[in-house]
């Protein structure tokens, strides 16, 4: 029997006389559980385990697309009015950046289906290159 063994028992008998005391002088009948070997299996290492994805497969996120953006101060801001034009950072024709979470995962060019917007992915960027960009 190994120190740690040794160890567990000597507590498991000391809660185990406690709950036998506490039991007799206020009439509770409560028995000490049968634990189990809690083990970590030789054969299981950390980092072999199978990923589940399922777990994280109905988590929301939101995805945007950016047409472009510009920097103005509040003077100009407070000034603006209907049919402002505001100039962006990008020129016509450029794809669009397509972000989840405000990260950025792809480029893409919009569409009209059934009368509505939608984009068409262009260029997906590799989860690398996203893993660059963090940094």
């Amino acid at each position: 029997m190994s120190d740690t063994d040794t160890e567990n028992a000597d507590v498991m008998d000391e809660w185990a006389s406690a709950l036998a005391e506490a039991g007799a002088s206020e009439g509770n009948t409560a028995t000490p559980a049968d634990l189990q070997n809690l083990e970590q299996d030789a054969n299981v290492r950390p980092g072999n385990e199978d990923v589940n994805l399922e777990v994280i497969l109905d988590i929301p996120v939101t995805i945007s697309m950016e047409v472009g953006s510009t920097k103005i101060n509040i003077r100009n801001l407070l000034q603006l009015n209907q049919g402002s034009v505001i100039e962006l950072d990008r020129m016509a024709g450029e794809p669009l950046d397509i972000k989840v979470n405000g990260t950025l995962i792809a480029h893409g060019e919009v569409v009209v289906v059934n009368e509505k917007f939608g984009i068409r992915l262009t260029d997906v960027i590799s989860p690398a290159e996203r893993v660059k960009k963090l940094k």
